[in-house]
């Protein structure tokens, strides 16, 4: 018999340790697994791995050298291999599932649920997915699924749900769930359509059983059940799950039939893989990159975003050579750069994080922008003062040690130009988020090259002006 691992969480568990993966919080585990794999020893590794969750073998497996991981792979179980899939990062399940025979990949495929599936199926090569639609047990609902476009409620909602007509009693509704038990991972609710499919409402788990088995679903449904069409962003429909606490989310079609429904985890998932491709946008980095991509694939994905930032650096260049006099006369001003551009450009990205996160999570509406940016102008002010108010008191002390030409037009220099400096990039890195939500352009695509580019550039020919009016 197995011994049963349950793991609490108390008051002190820092959102550190929740970020955690399971080898996380016992790295001697990994070790010890590599060890195990190295050695071929299967049946060790699978005592041990067996009963994880998928998630926790997926973790397993992106940390170990790719030989390895398929290795490891290969010997798991067909329920929990197929599991597994579910929580790969496409780029990887189609890198992994790149040696396996096609009869093995469709049994791996087959015991996930339909949504889970289409999701594996739409990330592999077009002509592998069509053979594995084609050797599937639900290949009709799988095809329906996929017809939707992928990052649309259409394509994460599940076309397995309880749905019972609108006429019908609290028993045979009952008996509808029990039926269908075994098909679903999970009953969040019963849904209610009339008899040509149009949903009408929805009934909760615990108002089905307390309620009579005579009762009639009329009786005790919930009329106002929000639902969403199959074409709308994926993004959004999570979003409406999010503001309204749902565990399940029904999709209609354009005439209001129930087609699908999305729940809870598929929602989370949503959310989770928007920001981390809005944090990899930003970066310029590929959302989807992962540690066994070709290397020449990883340099192309980050090369775009290295030319810019070599052309916004240029362009500073080419600002510093033209105040080349003004080096002559001090040089003590080119020890201030780096300050400057440092402090325009963690200015800016705050700026920026703040605006993009208020777009992406809906924060950001029509009527709060004058206000938001109000205060954005206001906090990077504040903030200018603070840093210019040290960065004189630094230039006053220093000069106490070592001489310099006239310290106190050099503090004045440093710490209006910094109070200049911030308060613009503050306003830009508020501004262009917004500017390019509205031009059409993904402001977490475009917003981190416009912030880098124009801050350095500012932020140097500003330093330069003030020091020429103050100090030179």
């Amino acid at each position: 018999m197995r011994e049963t691992k349950i793991r609490a969480l108390d008051a002190t568990t820092s959102t550190a340790a929740l970020a955690e993966t399971f080898l996380d919080r016992d790295p001697g585990q990994f070790d010890h697994l590599e060890s195990l794999i190295d050695a071929n020893n299967k049946s060790a590794v699978l005592d041990i791995v067996s009963d994880w969750h998928p998630g926790d073998i997926v973790d397993l497996l992106i940390r170990l050298p790719f030989g390895l991981a398929q290795r490891v792979y290969d010997w798991l179980p067909v329920p929990a291999a197929g599991r597994a899939l579910a929580e790969m990062k496409p780029a990887f399940l189609a890198t992994l599932l790149g040696g396996i025979p096609l009869p093995h990949i469709v049994a791996l495929v087959d015991v996930l649920e339909t949504d889970d599936a289409t999701d594996v199926v739409a990330h592999l090569p077009r002509e592998l997915a069509r053979k594995v639609l084609r050797g599937l047990e639900d290949e009709i609902e799988v095809k329906e699924l996929l017809s939707h476009e992928a990052d649309t409620a259409g394509g994460i909602m599940s076309a397995r749900y309880i749905a019972v007509l609108v006429g019908a009693t609290v028993a045979q509704a009952t008996e509808q769930v029990r039926a269908h038990a075994d098909l679903l991972e999970e009953i969040f609710a019963v849904f209610v359509t009339d008899e040509t499919g149009h949903l009408v409402g929805a009934v909760n788990l615990k108002t089905l059983l307390l309620s009579s088995a005579s009762a009639k679903i009329a009786d005790i449904m919930d009329t106002e059940v929000l639902s969403v069409q199959a074409e709308l962003d994926q993004e959004q429909a999570a979003r409406l799950m999010e503001r309204y606490d749902l565990v399940a989310l029904p999709v209609v079609d354009g005439e209001s039939r129930l087609v699908g429904c999305i729940t809870i985890d598929d929602a989370v998932d949503v959310l989770r893989e928007e920001a981390e491709e809005d944090i990899s946008r930003i970066s310029g980095a590929p959302s989807q990159e992962v540690p066994n991509l070709p290397l020449f694939l990883m340099a192309a994905g980050r090369l775009p975003w290295l030319l810019a930032g070599l052309l916004g650096a240029a362009l500073s260049g080419v600002v510093v050579g033209s105040f080349e006099s003004a080096l002559q006369q001090a040089v003590i001003l080119a020890s201030l750069i780096p300050v400057v551009m440092a402090m325009a450009g963690n200015a800016g990205i705050q700026s920026a994080a703040v605006a993009v996160q208020g777009l992406a999570s809906g924060g950001a509406w029509p009527g709060g922008i004058g206000r938001r940016l109000l205060r954005e102008l206001l906090v990077a002010l504040l903030n200018g003062a603070a840093v210019a108010l040290l960065m004189t008191g630094i230039v006053l002390v220093i000069s106490t040690v070592i001489p310099l030409r006239a310290p106190l037009d050099l503090a004045l220099t440093a710490g209006l130009s910094l109070v200049i400096v911030i308060f613009l990039a503050g306003t830009i890195g508020a501004v262009t988020p917004i500017v390019l939500d509205r031009l059409g352009i993904d402001p977490a695509l475009a917003t981190g090259p416009v912030i880098t580019t124009s801050n350095d550039v500012l932020g140097v020919l500003v330093f330069f002006s003030v020091a020429t009016l103050l100090y030179v």
